[in-house]
């Protein structure tokens, strides 16, 4: 069994080497995984007192306790890894004991660990959310945590405690508190309204970054989260653009070339990554973000798109069809050292570099379906994650343990936005307002 499949094992090691109690108590508390999530760990997540009701623009602070400890609540479900007990099953702690947990009654709930915490006013107009994370065996305290946040901002401070939570028991990076953009799609199947959209990584807090009256495809976060690059039909010329998230405006990249399309940034920003047709041959191009004269990195003939830089910036992945049929090609990020890694059967595209850089997500076509898949930079330990007839698309979650990707509708070709993590086990689908498709996740916010 791989490490990040037994988080509990390890924190109560983590645990014991902190002496935070003793081993007998601690080694109570694991998770059994057999081939994937067979024992999610169950957890108390009850609703977070307030030292003194008080009313905010986002609700009195007793309401929006029992709120954040549903979302809590909520990205643990989803996560796979535990069962929680959410605050509409468990007795509500009063403040007194956030710090000193009545651990006789949380231990005849079953549950091997509890999360509490609170909601205050303070005098400055902003709210200050504690968290705290208990091992009920042991009866101890793993780790606490204080956000003090705007009351539009009490969703974040919800989801960093449960990144809090699941980085302390799994050892596993964040990622709860990240957003997702996307192409949000609406009307009948030959003249579709595509509009850029974002949201955060549960679906909530959407908006509409367009109007629809253009085609937009492939959007892409920057790593800082300031900037979105994608294409456009503005005018029924495809031109690459940028939107600034901070100010909305944006700005035409590169234009007035031949057809420019699936972009993204590099790491650090400084470049966009692009594929252009020219002469009936597409290779991948890349230009500064500042704009200015694209550079040629692939030469073959055929097609040659979607790239994704390597975490550190000195490689590129990308799809081609120059052996015949489409393959995964790995090269330094100047385009030399050009090298296939991808020899399974079917075809394979729109690659995507783990922000780890131990894996790469790929869609595989074969058989009449197209299936989201992962493999190492060299080509090794290819595993496939879905089944249904229409996955494609994947890109990574900030801690590259689980990714978003859509999912066609047999028949009407329809879309929706879906997560899925490493095991292949835990999948679900994001709500949106309308279909989805082309969804980018963004890095973990600041």
């Amino acid at each position: 069994m791989s490490n990040w499949l037994n988080p509990l094992i390890r924190a109560a090691a983590a645990a014991m080497m902190l002496g935070l109690g003793a081993a007998p108590a601690l080694a109570q508390v694991e998770v059994d995984i057999v081939g994937g999530i067979s024992a999610p760990a169950p957890i108390a997540v009850p609703a977070m007192p307030t030292p003194q009701v008080a009313a905010t623009p986002a609700g009195s602070t007793d309401e929006l306790g029992r709120k954040v400890a549903q979302i809590i609540t909520t990205n643990l479900t989803n996560s796979g890894l535990f069962k929680p007990l959410g605050p509409g099953q468990l007795r509500a702690p009063d403040f007194a004991q956030v710090t000193a947990p009545d651990f006789a009654y949380w231990g005849g709930t079953g549950a091997q660990t509890l999360v509490q915490g609170y909601v205050r006013a303070n005098g400055n107009g902003t709210l200050t959310v504690g968290c705290y994370l208990y091992d009920v065996f042991a009866r101890t305290e793993l780790t606490r945590q204080g956000f003090v946040v705007t009351p539009a901002d009490w969703r974040r401070a919800a989801h960093k405690c449960s990144d809090a939570i699941y980085t302390r028991l799994t050892g596993e990076g964040p990622y709860f508190d990240s957003r997702i953009v996307y192409i949000s799609e609406t009307g009948p199947k030959g003249k579709r309204i595509k509009r850029l959209a974002i949201m955060d990584q549960d679906g909530e807090n959407h908006r509409f970054l367009t109007n629809g009256q253009s085609i937009v495809l492939t959007p892409r976060l920057s790593r800082d989260n300031r900037q979105i690059v994608y294409m456009s039909y503005l005018n029924d010329k495809p031109t690459l653009y940028v939107y600034d998230l901070e100010n909305g405006r944006q700005r035409a990249l590169v234009s007035n070339v031949s057809l420019a399309f699936a972009p993204r940034f590099s790491p650090d920003a400084r470049w966009v990554l692009f594929s252009m047709a020219v002469n009936g041959n597409t290779d991948l191009h890349r230009v500064s973000t500042q704009g200015g004269r694209p550079e040629q990195l692939t030469t073959a003939p055929g097609i040659d798109t979607g790239g994704s830089y390597s975490p550190d910036g000195n490689r590129i992945v990308f799809e081609s069809d120059r052996s015949g049929t489409q393959q995964l090609y790995v090269m330094n990020a100047d385009g030399s050292n050009q090298q296939r890694i991808s020899f399974g059967g079917g075809r394979y595209a729109t690659p995507a570099w783990s922000p780890r850089g131990d894996q790469i997500a790929f869609t595989k076509i074969g058989g009449g379906a197209f299936r989201i898949g992962v493999m190492s930079p060299s080509g090794g330990g290819e595993k496939l994650l879905t089944e249904a007839w229409g996955d494609e698309g994947p890109n990574w979650a900030p801690n590259g343990r689980v990714l978003t990707y859509f999912r066609s509708a047999q028949g009407s070709g329809r879309g929706d936005v879906w997560i899925v993590d490493l095991t292949g086990v835990n999948e679900r689908r994001v709500p949106t307002p309308l279909d989805g498709s082309d969804p980018d996740w963004g890095a973990l916010r600041p």
